[in-house]
């Protein structure tokens, strides 16, 4: 049996900070039911083609799901979500703000009717302070939050290749979700869940933020070079490849000057004989290691590394991630089937004793709508009349 067995989730959810956070919920057991637009779907769908034809960003947050497609605006529509609401346990929305107010689907509202429900609203900002109402999108909180401005070189500031923000809030959300359901079990409590992008990300910035707040100025931006650490990022080897290096502390920095440079005499300098120093330093630092690293393949700089049990990775692109000898070696990849066919996808990091995650097809578009309107009773022609009239 797996942990959320028996739990239905009712999610208008689009793109990827609410979808990734009912993934979670669905590969740990619970039924998440998609509701999207007839015409579309997720607009999330549509982002790219590049898995058989499907988008890479549905793809990844989307499995193990059913999608029902519903006009949520029209009267029909809005009937069957309440039949569906009347037997859930968690409702999620990541809709714009004031949108599942209007639907009159508000925390509010629906914990008056069902008080046990666990209600969960992502946002950008929250809904009040005098962002409450402004649009956000992943690439607009990471600069409210100041990833950006850590983030980058000196010359230019860069987003995350991933998105972060919604990547944040998402699992802050599932977090909470997991933590409302246990209270529930407890004392039969629901819950009414906020969770905004630029709180959840901002979480994440805990270090620059407490650095400049007491430091009176910010880390700077260093590249992939750790801001205050050093050594700590890449260092080009002589056949041209990069080798990623992390020096923590003195005994690993005279490991790394007996063993990897071989220069035993840098461990006594007093432009490196501490971190600090070290920092201030570090163009001299990154030089005397270039010396040394130019004239070594990446693999004999790697060997060397870890015979002095120093930390290292080699630079890897998304295909030689995507081959990592670790991952085969885990197991961790699955075949998932789609409308596109059987993909391989990793399986989630859960890794909990005697639990296999639920790894079932990405949905097509309204693939369930008719076998859930099935179920809350609804026969053959009235469904046809709903899909007639564009409800469904």
């Amino acid at each position: 049996m797996r942990p959320l067995e028996g739990i239905t989730v009712v999610a208008l959810e689009q793109v990827i900070a609410g979808p990734f956070a009912t993934r979670q919920l669905a590969e740990l057991g619970a039924r998440v039911i998609k509701v999207e637009r007839p015409s579309g779907g997720d607009a999330a769908r549509a982002y790219d083609t590049t898995v058989k034809g499907l988008s890479s960003h549905f793809v990844w947050v989307n499995r193990s799901k059913e999608s029902l497609t519903l006009d949520v605006k029209q009267p029909p529509a809005k009937e069957i979500l309440a039949r569906l609401l009347e037997k859930a346990d968690v409702f999620l929305h990541n809709l714009a703000p004031g949108a599942v107010e209007r639907l009159g689907l508000g925390a509010q509202e629906l914990r008056k009717k069902h008080p046990s429900l666990i209600w969960c609203g992502i946002s950008g900002y929250g809904p009040e302070g005098p962002y409450a109402s402004k649009k956000a999108y992943d690439l607009l909180v990471q600069c409210e939050a100041g990833l950006l401005s850590v983030t980058g070189t000196g010359d230019a500031p860069a987003k995350a290749g991933i998105p972060a923000a919604d990547i944040a809030a998402g699992m802050y959300a599932f977090s909470s979700i997991l933590a409302a359901l246990v209270r529930r079990g407890r004392s039969g409590e629901g819950a009414t869940i906020e969770v905004t992008m630029l709180e959840a990300l901002g979480e994440w910035m805990g270090f620059p933020a407490l650095f400049t707040a007491y430091g009176g100025s910010a880390p700077p931006r260093s590249g992939a070079h750790h801001a205050t650490i050093v050594p700590y990022g890449p260092f080009r080897a002589g056949d041209g490849e990069t080798v990623f290096l992390s020096v923590q502390n003195e005994r690993e920095f005279a490991a790394f000057c007996d063993q990897v440079l071989e220069k035993s005499e840098l461990k006594t300098d007093p432009r490196f004989a501490s971190g600090p120093a070290r920092s201030r330093n570090r163009d001299a630092m990154h030089a005397e290691i270039s010396r040394v690293f130019g004239s070594l393949k990446a693999g004999e700089i790697i060997e060397r590394l870890d015979a002095a049990d120093i930390a290292n990775a080699r630079l890897n692109d998304m295909g030689q991630f995507w081959r990592h000898p670790q991952l085969a070696a885990r197991g961790r990849w699955a075949k998932v089937g789609s409308p596109a066919g059987e993909l391989d996808l990793l399986k989630p990091p859960f890794n909990l004793s005697g639990f296999a995650p639920r790894l079932d097809p990405v949905p097509a578009l309204g693939q369930h709508t008719r076998a859930i309107l099935a179920e809350l009773g609804y026969g053959e022609r009235e469904i046809e009349a709903l899909r007639s009239a564009g409800a469904v």
